[in-house]
């Protein structure tokens, strides 16, 4: 399954080359909601909260009373995730904060599977030359992204793995590394970095991944009238 991505920043829709460099930008947020209206599911992910530069609450309160929005980005506490489950978001993707002090916080994703149900939690695992990578990407840890999807398996009913290597570049992605993701949970997995043609997203359908897409979508190399 196909799953736009909607990346907000300084109150607009952006797509930023692997978390730094901004690519795209536009201010028609109502057009892209018109555009991702008939698919089941759209990642949202409020990137000035994720980078601490502030937050686009306003809109992804208005954002996930339109579309079925899981969502990401600075959702650091029981009460953040809580309040982003309120205004109607499927899940929360929760990323930098299940991890402490460069190693997994056992302790906080347990806490949030016992109270707001594993069921409604996605764990983010990025990783970047090899090795998973928190904080938008700048602070790199010791573990692996398979290491890390096995300490988090008992406390999240998804991952969302990113590689970051690729994100943006609409070169392709790396299946090898989703691969052996995919081989280690049982869990259901998204996929995201350098996703950009039709084929991949076959591809990753027939393993049982889903496939979250941003630049390709917004730059019109991926045509996403196929999906509607």
């Amino acid at each position: 399954m196909l799953i736009p991505s909607i990346d907000l920043k300084n109150g607009r829709v952006v797509q930023l080359v692997q978390g730094e460099r901004q690519a795209l930008e536009t201010n028609d947020i109502k057009g892209w909601i018109r555009k991702f209206q008939h698919f089941p599911l759209v990642q949202l992910i409020d990137l000035d909260a994720a980078m601490e530069s502030g937050t686009n609450d306003s809109l992804v309160k208005y954002i996930t009373a339109q579309l079925p929005c899981r969502v990401g980005g600075g959702i650091r506490t029981l009460k953040r995730a809580s309040e982003v489950l309120a205004y109607g978001a499927t899940a929360v993707i929760i990323g930098s904060s299940l991890f402490k002090n460069g190693r997994p916080d056992i302790a906080f994703a347990k806490l949030l599977a016992d109270t707001i149900g594993i069921e409604r939690i996605i764990a983010a695992v990025d990783s970047k030359d090899g090795n998973v990578v928190i904080k938008g990407w700048k602070e790199k840890t010791s573990l692996t992204a398979v290491e890390a999807v096995c300490e988090f398996e008992p406390y999240c009913g998804s991952f969302l793995y990113t590689h970051v290597d690729k994100e943006g570049l609409m070169q392709g992605t790396d299946f090898e590394a989703i691969l052996k993701v995919r081989k280690t949970t049982k869990r259901h997995l998204a996929a995201a970095g350098g996703i950009t043609t039709q084929a991949e997203i076959n591809q990753l359908d027939r393993l049982g991944i889903d496939a979250v897409v941003g630049m390709a979508i917004y730059t019109g190399r991926l045509n996403i009238d196929n999906h509607l």
